[in-house]
């Protein structure tokens, strides 16, 4: 009795291991249910930044646990593991281009899908903040890291009287003029260049804001993050993708959890 549900194509980015505000429970528990034959982890995984800062000490059982559910999902269903470099993992650099057992490390990626071809980047070298002005990005990642405190005090306010997870950062983020057009600018960027490239969508992460739209003609795909948004890209046998946020998952979850108890009872 199969119990898992199938996808083409699975795309997480932004999960920052190695840091504390990092949803790693969740994303494992997400990916310890579902099959793909293709999972493409687009940037800013490992966070490589924090890791420079505090040393192994952030590093926890459960970040291992992550890369030992993606090694039983290569091992059980073949699944390639495409590894898109961000900035926070830039240590990759020296890697790139490398490919072993089912795994492939690089910095950018096309993917084809019934015919269509997406430009797969996590997005960073699109980001001028990132790219010409790194010292106002670390900066920035102060004041994200505190935006990120205060959000997590939030939810755990809202668990105690059982609401659900609502994630006040992006809320925030989302009524600033300034971060509503730094979003806007990146999209159009890269959808002009996933045009030029004679492409019919583009797949990113970076800014930790999920999109699924057409922009001018051309597919834009964002997969968010599991800092803030807790959300995943997925294909299915169709060709047709999907954002998950955190409240489907954890449905699917649930049901599975369900349907395992009733197979062994039965």
């Amino acid at each position: 009795m199969e119990l898992r549900p199938h996808y083409r194509t699975i795309v997480l980015s932004d999960i920052h291991l190695g840091t504390t505000h990092s949803k790693v429970d969740e994303v494992s528990d997400f990916l310890s249910t579902v099959n793909c034959d293709r999972l493409i982890l687009n940037g800013d995984i490992i966070d490589g930044w924090h890791l420079r800062k505090s040393g192994i000490k952030k590093w926890k059982p459960q970040h291992t646990r992550f890369f030992k559910i993606i090694m039983k999902m290569m091992e059980n269903c073949g699944t390639e593991i495409i590894y898109v470099r961000g900035n926070h993992d830039d240590f990759l650099d020296s890697l790139v281009s490398l490919q072993f057992a089912n795994i492939r490390i690089v910095k950018d990626y096309v993917l084809e899908s019934n015919g269509k071809h997406y430009f797969v980047t996590h997005g960073d070298v699109f980001d001028k903040v990132t790219t010409e002005m790194k010292w106002l990005a670390q900066l920035g990642d102060v004041g994200y890291t505190l935006l990120l405190w205060l959000n997590g005090m939030y939810n755990r306010y809202c668990a105690k009287r059982g609401k659900p997870y609502y994630s006040l950062s992006q809320a925030i983020k989302q009524k600033v003029k300034s971060a509503v057009s730094y979003i806007s600018d990146f999209e159009n960027v890269l959808v002009d260049f996933a045009r030029k490239h004679e492409c019919d969508g583009v797949i990113c992460g970076h800014i930790h804001h999920p999109e699924d739209k057409m922009i001018n003609g051309i597919h834009y795909l964002n997969s968010g993050d599991w800092v803030e948004t807790l959300s995943a890209l997925t294909e299915d046998e169709n060709g047709t993708w999907k954002v998950m946020n955190y409240t489907d998952i954890s449905e699917v979850i649930t049901y599975n959890q369900k349907m395992t108890l009733i197979s062994a009872a039965s």
